[in-house]
């Protein structure tokens, strides 16, 4: 597969299986599962089909492992907007963990610290590197470092999705530096 059709049918599933799956009619179970065959016949049914060995070559090869399938079933592994459960278990985060943003984000997050704004969570990275490629989506990259550890010890939880992004409610400006 090309690797424009790649990013057109990952972007597609972001959009239905963390956004909208409603505007194609597709049901999400309560940690945000669907039927692969129930997202196939949708994407058909709106113009987009997708075949099973695309889908599972998008699954198989996105470099951000956002999808997971089980057996017939497919979800986002985190970023939803959804409710959704993804049933993560608390987890001792390491010391530091990295927030990747743009230099106009910086002033109003040290002031206001981290907040999930229209996802359930907010995203964090295990290494400066991948914060950076994060932060470079939108514009100058700068990387915040979240005191995680100290998180922990005053009662934060810590989760992480199945393809290594740590998800917390929100980091208080206090754990916070450039």
């Amino acid at each position: 597969m090309d690797e424009r059709r790649a990013v057109k049918i990952s972007k597609y599933l972001a959009k239905h299986l963390r956004h909208r799956p409603e505007r194609i009619g597709l049901t999400l179970d309560a940690e945000g599962w669907a039927d692969v065959a129930d997202l196939l016949a949708a994407a058909a049914r709106h113009s987009f089909p997708i075949t099973r060995a695309e889908l599972e070559f998008v699954v198989d090869a996105n470099d951000k492992r956002r999808y997971e399938l089980d057996g017939d079933r497919i979800r986002a592994v985190q970023g939803h907007s959804i409710p959704v459960d993804l049933k993560l278990p608390p987890v001792e985060p390491p010391e530091f963990l990295y927030h990747g943003t743009v230099r106009r984000s910086v002033p109003s997050i040290l002031r206001d610290g981290l907040l999930p704004m229209g996802r359930h969570a907010v995203h964090l990275s295990p290494d400066r590197e991948t914060a950076r490629r994060v932060g470079a989506r939108r514009g100058e990259p700068v990387v915040l470092v979240v005191a995680a550890g100290r998180m922990a010890a005053a009662g934060h939880e810590f989760r992480v999705s199945a393809n290594g992004v740590w998800l917390a409610e929100s980091v208080p400006p206090e754990y916070l530096s450039e």
